[in-house]
């Protein structure tokens, strides 16, 4: 088996759609013999894949990824871990053992990605699962890759995440389905260098809370638990090898109790939103 972690300076790299470097890791009775380091030639994140696939890479360790990268890796016929942090090395390592992928949000929270970039789905997105069926949208930027700046807060005028602090402009497919409904659809008509606020209800980002997506295991069958403490985000892995998001809700002695919704479900957003390039 061969793995390619995203790769800077010995950690994850994450963005995959930028990253300069992979580390390969092949694996042998589940256990790493070698490893090297190479170069991604500073292509778009389908290429990625297809570099990827000519590498023979098995299963790819990455940070944050868009729903587009996600789709090229399934048709590329490489299994995806986001959502991880740290040396490369422990990671490779950690998914080896089987153990929690990483501690963290990928959520560029909307990518709105600690990283957040949340409007992308991913994480099982970049972040949540939003309106991948059938594409109604309608503007002149559908289809198109944007770039954009923006701030989100919530009613309370706390700010939950800035692609202006970061320095950074998010970009996406507009109307691709990587993004939060409500964010897409606002994207879809502007012009470039036009600003906008807008608010979105749950229906129109993260959706209401699930019931169904809280539950409760014993501390003995997940390794390290013990160390986990309520209100921590942790990844875990579904019985696909995919990393879920997560929330710690609760834990006794016992047992361990998480929550699977995104943490903005049930919450109104307000976001400022720069368009700043379409190409």
């Amino acid at each position: 088996m061969k793995i390619a972690v995203t790769y800077d300076q010995g950690n994850v790299f994450q963005h995959f759609g930028r990253t300069e470097f992979f580390k390969l890791y092949d694996v042998e009775d589940g256990k790493v013999v070698s490893s090297e380091v190479i170069g991604s030639n500073g292509v778009g994140h389908g290429a990625l894949a297809g570099l990827l696939e000519n590498n023979a890479v098995d299963v790819l360790i990455c940070g944050g990824i868009g729903g587009g990268a996600q789709q090229a890796l399934a048709a590329a016929g490489v299994e995806l871990c986001s959502g991880a942090q740290g040396n490369t090395d422990e990671a490779v390592e950690a998914y080896l053992r089987g153990e929690l992928v990483s501690a963290g949000s990928t959520c560029d929270h909307h990518h709105h990605g600690g990283d957040h970039d949340c409007g992308h789905h991913g994480e099982n997105h970049g972040c949540g699962s939003h309106g991948c069926g059938e594409n109604s949208l309608r503007g002149r930027n559908v289809g198109k890759n944007v770039r954009v700046h923006y701030k989100g807060t919530l009613d309370d005028g706390s700010q939950f995440d800035s692609s202006y602090d970061r320095g950074e402009p998010l970009e996406f497919v507009c109307g691709a389905g990587m993004m939060i409904k409500g964010f897409d659809a606002a994207v879809a008509d502007m012009e470039v260098g036009q600003v906008v606020d807008v608010h979105l209800m749950p229906e129109e980002a993260y959706g209401m809370p699930d019931p169904n997506a809280i539950f409760t295991i014993p501390l003995a069958q997940l390794q390290g638990a013990e160390g986990l403490s309520v209100g921590q985000r942790i990844y875990l892995q579904n019985q696909m090898g995919q990393p879920v998001p997560v929330t710690v809700a609760a834990m006794d002695e016992e047992t361990i109790t998480f929550d699977a919704n995104h943490e903005m479900a049930g919450k109104a957003l307000n976001f400022r939103i720069e368009l700043v390039e379409v190409q």
